[in-house]
């Protein structure tokens, strides 16, 4: 994947466009948020985020984005914005007007053109 690949992927994500980001994804995608949850596949990870969306507006912002022929590595800042009480949610519980701004290093693994695995690690959360 090249350097607009990433980015494109990364606009479609925030403009919660499953299709659109989703198609980057190799059908066994391994997705590893820490040690807070791990989902292979596509699908899954599709699922995860339809949850996620239903609850909380998530907008990333690049900011710095190595692009390697194997892979990539993303330093970003992410604002959670909950909307909807989830006070289950297993990554943390948030409700209604909980703001989160968290920084995380994220590590991809493309293959063909495809991310084949993501690992992504908080750096900072405030």
């Amino acid at each position: 994947m090249t350097e607009d690949d990433f980015r494109t992927y990364i606009a479609a994500f925030n403009a919660r466009d499953f299709a659109g980001f989703s198609k980057f994804y190799a059908d066994d995608v391994e997705f590893n948020l820490g040690d807070r949850k791990q989902i292979i596949g596509a699908q899954g990870i599709v699922e995860f985020y339809t949850g996620v969306f239903d609850h909380i507006a998530e907008e990333l912002e690049i900011i710095d984005l190595i692009v390697a022929p194997d892979g990539a590595a993303l330093h970003s800042r992410t604002k959670f914005t909950t909307f909807k009480d989830w006070p289950d949610f297993e990554i943390w519980p948030t409700v209604k007007g909980d703001v989160r701004i968290v920084e995380s290093i994220n590590m991809y693994r493309t293959k063909n053109g495809k991310i084949v695995q993501i690992k992504s690690g908080r750096y900072s959360s405030k």
